[in-house]
């Protein structure tokens, strides 16, 4: 299956919304790191890993540091993970939200409001997740499929991917290997710039949509971006950023 939606997604990472968005997500993921373990990254693996893919996505140090000394600060505080997925209005549209959050009932209230407003439905749990493969994804511009390959290789690297699009290379790995493919990336390519470095949830079938269909699907994907306790929104309609 084509990865080139993986470019065009960080591409869309350039806006200052999603740069805002980008911000808020990694300040979550390691605030919670550093609550459940020590503060310090040297003592933390798991706070360790969440603050390398923040830098890699370019999120300031002092956006870091915010949310480590945040940890530090606000013993009471407690974020839990929830996955809620969903079907859009017509044509075979599914979607996944990974929410991160220290209200159940307030977050799940604010994404039925997102799904009644585009005429969408939440399902189950399980009724969407399994036409979706779990994966790690690293976009970067380079073109070098086989030294790609062999770096990876001798990394011991499970590869599910190389892709070649426009001067950007999309890889796919195990979500568990994506750390050690990052470092033998940076081992292939001095000072290498990483458009995408995320576990990500990847359909293994996408749709395209058209006329009403479509501009609700927008409005859906739009409205739960904006919820705050969202992380991470995951769908399979190929040409959502068409005009």
């Amino acid at each position: 299956m084509g990865r080139h939606f993986e470019v065009r997604a960080a591409a869309m990472q350039k806006t200052a919304n999603q740069k805002a968005k980008i911000y808020s997500r990694y300040s979550k993921e390691i605030l919670v790191a550093a609550k459940n373990g020590d503060p310090n990254p040297d003592m933390n693996q798991s706070l360790k890993k969440a603050i390398d893919r923040a830098k890699a996505n370019n999120v300031p140090a002092d956006v870091i540091k915010r949310a480590i000394d945040k940890a530090k600060s606000s013993a009471d505080e407690s974020y839990s993970s929830a996955r809620y997925e969903g079907f859009g209005s017509g044509g075979g549209s599914t979607i996944i939200i990974d929410c991160l959050t220290d209200n159940a009932n307030r977050t799940i209230a604010n994404l039925r409001a997102c799904f009644n407003k585009a005429h969408a439905k939440l399902g189950v749990g399980g009724s969407v997740s399994f036409g979706y493969e779990h994966l790690g994804v690293i976009v970067i511009q380079y073109e070098d499929e086989e030294a790609m390959l062999d770096a990876l290789m001798m990394a011991d690297i499970d590869v599910r991917d190389i892709e070649v699009e426009d001067g950007y290379m999309t890889v796919t790995v195990d979500p568990t290997q994506l750390d050690d493919a990052k470092t033998a990336v940076e081992s292939l390519i001095e000072g290498v710039k990483f458009e995408v470095l995320e576990d990500k949830m990847v359909p293994n079938e996408t749709v395209t949509l058209s006329g009403e269909d479509l501009t609700l699907f927008k409005r859906l994907v739009t409205l739960l971006e904006d919820v705050d306790d969202v992380q991470n929104v995951y769908h399979n309609v190929e040409n959502i950023d068409e005009e």
